[in-house]
């Protein structure tokens, strides 16, 4: 296939239409339940009061704001693929927008800004201790247009998807794993939610032992990932991992979609594999361990992470089998022993990428880490 028919048949596969809408009739469908803006996403879109009162005043001003992405779902319904922050603030501040538990979140309220200062401590409806905008502004906002694109029904299954990735990575403030988890709530909410328990595990909080900054931006979510992804993964895509990012999407999403996948099953390999560790090493789990002070030196390790948690997962059953004190110690003396490691180091240092790294350090965790 030459590139021509490359493009053809991607382009046929991708069906979208558009047309503008104003904010009352999108405050209508969104009221009427025919707009879904996943309010799980909220938690990864973070505009700070002063941009959305930026953006209100966009619409007084009548400055053009750019499109609206939407997907149509089989029952008609339209996913929010890029545009929410927008969106919701709109509907937070006419006070409609719902929450996770479909509960009406409190109607925000303005701050000055540098066209609109008096914009300051204003509501969309007066209120006790707030002023309201006036009607003649409610209707600035109501008829302000919005340029809506629609991906229709019809197109491939993934177009929303890819859709999202590509508008929402790059310039995006968003990190890849916040990316990651917009795209497994669109694909089943039911499964992200189970992710956020494996992630709350006290045992895998403990071992991480992440910054705060890395948790903002759920690193602690994307190591989740990482070992269920290696864990189960052959020797052959070990091999084939190439961009880890990539990677990951794909695996995390295949689960996603896997009705025989065995949640119960995984739950209990984690929760065991985490909770050996954290009695072992607690926090100093994935730190390098430096042979001449004897001590744990440096921050937290991904390399280290990968190497001993899938190598002790592999062997699960024979460490759980070994008395706790005898277990402990002999899992400390490996995880030293893997700083110590000629193939561990030489594939593991700053620099080395996933794809060079992965094939050569999970294989080495597994034997060190075999009882």
């Amino acid at each position: 296939m030459d590139l021509k028919e490359e493009i053809d048949q991607r382009r046929r596969e991708i069906h979208t239409e558009g047309y503008p809408m104003s904010v009352g009739e999108m405050l209508n469908v969104y009221r009427d339940g025919d707009l879904d803006i996943h309010p799980e996403f909220q938690r990864f879109f973070r505009w700070s009061d002063a941009q959305k009162s930026r953006f209100i005043e966009s619409l007084l001003l009548g400055i053009p704001i750019p499109s609206v992405f939407v997907h149509q779902r089989q029952d008609g319904v339209w996913d929010v693929i890029d545009g929410l922050q927008r969106l919701s603030t709109i509907f937070e501040f006419v006070g409609v927008l719902k929450d996770e538990d479909g509960s009406s979140k409190p109607p925000s309220v303005l701050e000055a800004t540098e066209y609109l200062p008096s914009l300051a401590g204003l509501r969309w409806e007066a209120d006790a201790s707030h002023n309201g905008l006036s009607p003649e502004h409610q209707r600035l906002i109501k008829r302000a247009a919005i340029d809506i694109k629609i991906v229709n029904r019809e197109s491939d299954e993934d177009a929303k998807f890819d859709l999202f990735q590509r508008l929402n990575t790059g310039g995006s403030q968003l990190s890849d794993q916040e990316v990651r988890n917009c795209l497994l709530i669109m694909e089943n909410p039911e499964f992200y939610r189970w992710l956020t328990t494996l992630q709350a595990t006290s045992a895998f909080q403990n071992t991480v032992a992440v910054s705060d900054r890395a948790k903002d931006e759920r690193y602690d979510a994307e190591l989740v990932i990482r070992f269920l992804s290696l864990k189960d993964s052959t020797t052959e895509q070990l091999r084939g991992v190439g961009d880890m990012k990539d990677f990951l999407d794909r695996r995390s999403r295949g689960f996603a979609r896997d009705e025989s996948y065995d949640r119960d099953a995984e739950t209990h390999s984690f929760e065991q594999t985490f909770t050996l560790l954290d009695e072992a090493l607690s926090d100093q789990a994935f730190r390098r361990y430096d042979a001449a002070s004897g001590r744990t030196r440096g921050g937290f390790s991904v390399s280290a992470f990968e190497a001993i948690t899938i190598g002790v997962n592999t062997h699960l059953d024979e460490w759980l089998a070994m008395n706790a004190d005898a277990r402990n110690d002999e899992l400390v003396k490996r995880s030293r022993q893997l700083w110590s490691d000629a193939e561990f180091r030489n594939n593991s240092g700053s620099g080395i990428r996933a794809s060079g790294r992965i094939p050569k350090t999970i294989p080495r965790g597994k034997e060190l880490f075999k009882p």
